[in-house]
């Protein structure tokens, strides 16, 4: 009765499916596997918010940044650029609209300038609200924070007047300021007032965003494509049995096969006609 899985048509179909259901597994554990990262990641970030800011470390130290060690506290020294202070417009804090104080600091031992928000104020961008950064040689602390992008800044990118800034990278400063700068930059934990501390924000990808639902949800697809490619299989084989049986029983009648036309011979089909 299931001599039929081995003609050419139906190996062809059980090889399909033979190849389809691991390769929809395998994606779907995949990003199951993804999805997975990101809420241990995510405790791990949940984890050292609880746990506080601990003792600030060398910079390079923490160098070049991971997703361990991007939050945690680094310390430089060196001294600030009093004459390249820059604005970053359009920055919110515990809900209320306003800016950031960004200063470059250049460090002692020579290298590259590290970008430092000195705090936040709230309003529009304003020069005449920011107190000046220290003079002379300083030991900054603060959480370390990796290069944002254009598209993780909610506020303008571009077109800002002089003065202000609207993504904080290396990319950004490189055409503002006559010197290297480095990606990382810190966020200071205890700001000189009237300005707040901004908060460190975890790296992208870390977090139970959108992005790691949208992995939990392509998980469910491919478990179900691969449930669905049995499903067929099953049916399919199941209707070819029925047919084959109500053949077998004359439930269904037979197409009549076509005899192969020869050279000279109309091909004839059924029963030869009666004589007149």
């Amino acid at each position: 009765m299931y001599r039929f899985l081995l003609t050419p048509r139906w190996l062809a179909i059980n090889v399909f499916v033979l190849l389809a259901i691991p390769v929809c597994l395998v994606a779907g554990m995949w990003q199951l596997g993804r999805f997975e990262d990101q809420v241990d990641n995510h405790r791990e970030q949940q984890e050292r918010v609880e746990r506080g800011p601990g003792d600030p470390v060398p910079l390079a130290e923490l160098l070049p940044l991971t997703t361990d060690t991007v939050g945690e506290q680094a310390e430089v020294r060196g001294s600030y650029d009093l004459d390249n202070q820059l604005l970053v417009p359009d920055r919110t804090v515990d809900g209320e609209r306003g800016f950031y104080v960004l200063t470059v600091l250049r460090p002692a031992d020579g290298g590259a300038a590290v970008p430092v928000v000195r705090g936040w104020l709230p309003g529009d961008a304003d020069p005449a609200a920011v107190p000046a950064p220290p003079a002379g040689e300083v030991t900054v602390a603060g959480a370390v924070q990796a290069a944002e992008s254009p598209s993780e800044v909610d506020g303008p990118t571009d077109g800002l007047p002089a003065g202000q800034l609207g993504v904080i990278s290396a990319a950004s400063l490189i055409n503002l300021l006559p010197y290297e700068v480095g990606d990382p930059w810190l966020t200071v934990t205890d700001a000189a007032a009237p300005m707040s501390p901004v908060p460190a924000v975890a790296p992208s990808g870390t977090g139970l965003d959108m992005d790691a639902f949208q992995n939990l949800g392509y998980t469910a697809e491919w478990f179900v494509f691969a449930a669905f490619v049995v499903f067929m299989w099953f049916r399919l084989v199941r209707r070819e049995v029925e047919t084959r049986r109500d053949v077998e029983l004359g439930l269904v009648d037979v197409a009549p096969e076509v005899t192969p036309r020869r050279a000279g011979v109309p091909a004839r089909t059924g029963s030869p006609a009666p004589p007149a």
